[in-house]
């Protein structure tokens, strides 16, 4: 097994939008500034085609192109991850393969989807997919199975695993596998309305939505609540949970609106069958909830 430096793997992750057309197909110019925007910010590494990437509602070649077309506008700038789970196990081992062989970083997995996943199922999926290339591997939690010590360790026991993709509200989960694995794998947390909290858990890093939107903001604030800056970190925290709490109804339409008025990039909505809801707010209430979130950053800096 190559020995790889995972040095890479923590910090703010924006789990990537993919950007799309009227049609539903991927419209290159919008995924080319996005992602030169979000190096721009400073965030830590690129997460590919997952829930917020609408990944499961491409098709192979699709999700081949995408992932594609990434790493070479990236050009190695930043580490990427490609998420490569799919409903068949031959195909997440088809889309690993493409992945390495178009120089991602790092591959993740969901657990096996539609068929109820067991401890048993969910390994031998992983198994498969770490097998099939070199890259170092961050699969989900398997779906509903218990995380105990004897499912860990079949999973620590797994050629190229050096984390998981912890998308749970469960923060005592979080801390139990960061216990179980020793503190050897790199944890990221999956909740953006946790980004603080999980870190006291023993997270490396955090894969998000909102770090497409506020990446350097919530950079920013992570890295200052670590430093011992709590009270940041709360107000924060309060702050961006009360905006997901408000956003959830409407979330594609309103990521859509606030990333084309706050840096012009159309990602257009979303593939059938999620929708895309009106708006309850005008363009300036979005901006200004919005603007909000960079305003930690900015008065944290105007008083120093």
């Amino acid at each position: 097994m190559i020995n790889h430096d995972n040095s890479m793997f923590g910090g703010v992750w924006p789990a990537m939008f993919s950007p799309v057309n009227a049609n539903g197909e991927l419209a290159p110019r919008e995924l080319e500034k996005l992602i030169e925007m979000l190096i721009s910010e400073g965030v830590d590494g690129l997460y590919l085609l997952g829930s917020t990437g609408q990944g499961f509602l491409f098709n192979e070649q699709q999700r081949k192109e995408i992932a594609a077309l990434t790493l070479e506008i990236n050009n190695k700038r930043l580490p990427v991850i490609v998420q490569v789970g799919a409903l068949s196990t031959d195909e997440s081992v088809r889309l690993a393969k493409h992945a390495a062989q178009h120089g991602a970083d790092g591959i993740s997995s969901v657990g096996p989807i539609y068929y109820a996943a067991s401890a048993a199922m969910g390994i031998a999926h992983y198994t498969k997919i770490a097998g099939a290339t070199d890259l170092p591997f961050f699969p989900y939690q398997i779906g509903n199975a218990i995380m105990n010590d004897e499912v860990v360790n079949k999973l620590m026991q797994i050629p190229n695993i050096m984390g998981l993709k912890l998308t749970t509200a469960n923060l005592l989960d979080i801390s139990s596998i960061h216990h179980k694995s020793a503190g050897v794998w790199k944890l990221f947390s999956g909740a953006d309305e946790l980004l603080c909290q999980a870190a006291m858990c023993g997270t490396a890093g955090a894969i998000g939505t909102t770090y497409n939107l506020a990446g350097s903001t919530c950079k920013y604030v992570r890295q200052e609540f670590l430093n011992g800056n709590v009270a940041l970190g709360i107000e924060f925290m309060l702050y961006l949970q009360n905006l997901i709490e408000k956003i959830i109804p409407v979330i594609w339409s309103f990521f859509n609106k606030a990333m084309q008025l706050k840096y012009g990039i159309t990602i257009g909505d979303p593939k059938a069958p999620l929708l895309a809801p009106a708006l309850p707010w005008s363009d300036d209430e979005i901006l200004a909830m919005v603007n909000g979130l960079d305003d930690f950053k900015n008065k944290v800096k105007s008083n120093l």
